[in-house]
């Protein structure tokens, strides 16, 4: 059941007003289901966007922001709830734990730092959560091409980069998440014979084998 979605988006608004409509659009949708939203506490941007039309919708927000970045990014003092954290580590575990699943909307740095941290800590069986990208406007078409290109290279394991999933529309991508099952965990080790062709010894040799 997903009580709370956790939402990673621009404290800026970007050059196109399709990304705040973007924004409202899927604040609809959580209102629509009853999720709650988890995000980064600023009243800026694409953040502002989202959080202001969830409570405008009567949904309820919680907003999670470092007390660093309080001034910086002009924390929301409208919310059902503001945590203020002492770090950004802090801020980002918080989160997580607060959420049944993650979702990025258009971005920048931050943004895509954090949906890559919480897709990485999926991969290593540390939630059994999901992730995806909300595409608005085509924002994340040349990142799913790049993902792609990580699995043909052989970075990416195919189980794994079906973790991420990605829609235009946040009522499918809500669905999807609906019917999310985590892959089994994966085995990071796997045996790997000497450079030198020789045999292994009688208990065995490993390597790392991270993707």
């Amino acid at each position: 059941m997903l009580k709370n979605i956790c939402v990673y988006c621009g404290s800026s608004p970007g050059r196109l007003p399709d990304y705040a409509a973007g924004a409202r659009g899927l604040a609809a949708a959580l209102v629509e289901r009853g999720i709650g939203l988890v995000y980064g506490g600023s009243n800026l941007g694409v953040m502002g966007v989202l959080a202001d039309e969830v409570l405008r919708l009567g949904g309820r927000v919680i907003g999670v922001i470092p007390d660093a970045l309080v001034e910086k990014e002009a924390g929301h003092n409208g919310l059902s709830e503001l945590r203020i954290t002492r770090s950004m580590h802090e801020r980002k575990a918080l989160m997580a734990e607060l959420s049944d699943g993650f979702i990025a909307l258009p971005g920048g740095l931050g943004t895509l730092e954090e949906i890559f941290e919480i897709w990485t800590w999926a991969q290593l069986s540390l939630h059994e959560k999901p992730c995806g990208l909300l595409n608005v406007a085509g924002y994340y078409d040349r990142l799913g091409e790049f993902l792609d290109h990580t699995l043909a290279e052989g970075f990416v394991r195919p189980r794994h980069r079906a973790m991420m999933m990605v829609d235009d529309d946040p009522r499918r991508l809500l669905q999807q998440f609906d019917a999310y099952v985590a892959p089994p965990p994966t085995r990071w080790v796997e045996r790997a014979l000497p450079e030198n062709g020789a045999s292994l010894p009688e208990n065995g040799s490993t390597r790392s084998a991270m993707d």
